[in-house]
């Protein structure tokens, strides 16, 4: 049987690269397997081998998943986008003191602001960007490598302040 993915494959790296055909061709894979399907049946049905099924299917479901994990990214960013949008107008109106249902006014008649209000929304605003670079995963760590070298040189200072400067890990008395 021929290599299934050759016409998927850049003639100039080698690497498989996802063409509309053999997207369709997952999505049938993934069809016949939810009819329930055996994988060798699915094969033989598209002419491809058992273990080319298989990859198939695993490739539509995570193509699935990922197509619904970022329509609900985009849903949740929407929503965020809304509430921060609240937050700058409430931010950007006047705010004043008021006590007893009246507002509170200086010597001169002013009515005070109230600061208060305006550092809540503040606050509120800062929440919703943490959303976002939450949600975007903007904050996560970022992966540090270590050289097996350094790695090993590491364990050696430990293990010889494990063992202290007496001890070379050999039992002499023995």
């Amino acid at each position: 049987m021929a290599n299934p993915h050759q016409d998927a494959r850049n003639h100039n790296t080698g690497r498989y690269e996802r063409t509309l055909e053999t997207a369709q061709r997952d999505a049938r894979a993934a069809a016949l397997r939810a009819e329930g399907r055996t994988y060798q049946e699915i094969g033989e049905d598209l002419g491809i081998s058992k273990g080319a099924a298989m990859d198939a299917c695993r490739r539509a479901v995570r193509e699935a998943v990922q197509d619904s994990a970022k329509n609900l990214i985009n849903l949740e960013v929407t929503r965020l986008e809304a509430m921060y949008d609240e937050v700058l107008d409430i931010l950007q109106r006047e705010h004043y003191v008021v006590s007893h249902g009246q507002i509170v006014r200086d010597d001169t008649g002013t009515a005070l602001r109230d600061d208060e209000m305006k550092l809540k929304a503040i606050d509120r605003a800062l929440r919703t960007r943490e959303s976002f670079r939450k949600l975007l995963g903007l904050d996560a760590p970022s992966r540090v490598s270590i050289e097996a070298e350094q790695l090993g040189r590491e364990i050696g200072r430990l293990l010889d302040s494990a063992l202290g400067p007496d001890d070379t890990g050999d039992d002499t008395d023995a």
